[in-house]
């Protein structure tokens, strides 16, 4: 493997740790791995802050691949997708 192509993979790595190193977005995180698929609405209830707040945080989380959502009617259920991160947020809280 050639440097550059390390230097990305770092690169890469550190942008993921960069999305969920936020303490809104880390609890987003960790509510959609310990119970699965959610929607905005619920979180807005769990977290106590505004939809477009919350909104904000999931795009981020959306765009660095570390969540997806998955549209039923209306609502959109977001869960994890990326393997890494749930394996670094269940060895910080478990």
């Amino acid at each position: 493997m050639e440097q550059s192509d390390d230097f990305e993979i770092l690169t890469s790595k550190a942008e993921i740790l960069k999305a969920i190193a936020h303490p809104v977005r880390l609890c987003i995180v960790r509510r959609l791995i310990e119970q699965g698929p959610c929607n905005v609405n619920k979180m807005q209830d769990c977290l106590k802050i505004p939809q477009s707040t919350i909104s904000q945080h999931l795009s981020k989380l959306r765009d660095t691949g570390i969540i997806k959502g998955d549209r039923q009617g209306v609502e959109v259920f977001y869960h994890v997708v990326n393997e890494d991160v749930q394996k670094v947020v269940n060895a910080l809280f478990h």
